[in-house]
């Protein structure tokens, strides 16, 4: 079992108490308004957890991956929204400049993100690119010191608010997923907008949109790593990503039971609490377990992670367990509440409406158990 050190639970405690404070109470209206937390999350730049695994010397925290998990967690209790914009945030889009950038680009594109003060995007699903990610159509064609972008990504988490984004296209057709690069675009780009914002079952105050490229020229220096690295970019970013959306999993589906034993605990019927009754006594019990695995698959990948180990088949184990675990967790805190919760005067609906996306973005269910077995039979094989 991995258990937080000293410093690792001080961190926890200590956004752990920002997120009560500060994050929680206005998480019911941000998702019935569809409010971006702005505010919240220039706060949570100010406390440096917009960049928490990024050194210092560009603007980071330098913490480690099991820290990060820990703070995570406690913002999607308080509020999935706010948590998956800072997930894709550090989880992907300051992971990927930290490894693939230059010492220019990290400087230029990192240093502002790490800081917390603009917000990142990573664009590589498209209207008819989902889980295969090599039948994207987004070109991007050299023209001298340029390169000119074309084509629309779709579902993009934070694509209205983010300044800076990751863009995969493709460079070289015939080379199939070798013939994907990966280029850094900020907002005001000429040939760049926003295009068409989701409505979403869950989520509501973090935007999911279209973001479309016509005539995108930017400047050559804004590939990210060599012409063709773009697939693996995105591969090693989503291994990263797979972590992060297992704590927010964990994060939901805690703040989910936490509800539970306070509902059941002044809930009365037959006259006594509803939490003597040992049927319900017994799913609390299995709720608990199945969040303290999920937990322990989280960390364990994040551990392997800060190890400088190869960590995609756990991260896609914990991110397969987890979300699952949280829609299960979830649907049962309903259960419990009974007709309140379906109400919107219960969270617990809230968090069954945010969960249900954790088994589907960032690679599926499917996908995971995909990746899972190529690893088991790569193995075994050698």
């Amino acid at each position: 079992m991995i258990h937080l050190t000293e410093e690792q639970r001080m961190i926890q405690s200590m956004v752990r108490e920002f997120a009560r404070r500060a994050v929680a109470p206005g998480a019911a209206e941000r998702d019935r308004t569809k409010t971006f937390p702005a505010d919240v999350l220039k706060q949570l730049g100010e406390l440096g957890l917009m960049g928490m695994m990024v050194p210092m010397e560009y603007g980071g925290s330098g913490a480690d991956a099991i820290s990060y998990v820990a703070a995570l967690e406690e913002i999607a209790a308080a509020c999935a929204a706010t948590a998956v914009v800072m997930s894709v945030q550090n989880s992907i889009v300051c992971q990927t400049l930290l490894h693939f950038g230059t010492p220019e680009q990290k400087k230029r594109f990192l240093l502002p993100l790490a800081k917390g003060e603009v917000i990142g995007a990573f664009a590589l699903t498209e209207p008819e690119a989902g889980s295969d990610p090599v039948s994207q159509t987004t070109q991007a064609v050299r023209d001298g010191k340029y390169y000119i972008i074309n084509g629309t990504k779709r579902f993009i988490t934070s694509g209205k608010n983010a300044h800076t984004v990751i863009v995969t296209a493709k460079t070289d057709e015939a080379k199939r997923h070798k013939g994907i690069s990966a280029f850094v675009v900020n907002k005001g780009t000429a040939g760049f907008k926003v295009g068409h914002e989701e409505e979403k079952l869950g989520l509501r105050a973090s935007d999911t949109t279209d973001l479309i490229f016509e005539e995108c020229r930017i400047p050559a220096d804004q590939r990210l790593g060599a012409e063709g690295q773009g697939f693996d970019i995105a591969m090693q970013g989503l291994d990263s990503g797979r972590i992060g959306i297992a704590a927010q999993s964990v994060g939901v589906a805690q703040a989910a039971l936490d509800a539970c034993i306070r509902y059941t605990q002044k809930r009365t019927q037959f006259g006594q609490s509803i939490a003597k009754f040992q049927g319900l006594r017994w799913i609390v019990a299995d709720m608990a377990t199945q969040i303290a695995a999920a937990r322990q698959l989280t960390l364990a990948a994040a551990a392997l992670k800060d190890r400088g180990q190869n960590f995609t088949m756990q991260a896609a184990m914990a991110k397969l367990f987890a979300s699952e675990m949280v829609n299960r967790i979830t649907g049962q805190a309903i259960q419990l509440h009974g007709g309140y919760g379906y109400t919107q005067d219960y969270p617990v609906e809230r968090y069954y409406r945010d969960a249900r996306v954790f088994t589907i973005y960032e690679g599926t269910s499917e996908i995971q158990r995909i990746v899972i077995a190529n690893h088991i039979y790569k193995d075994k094989r050698n």
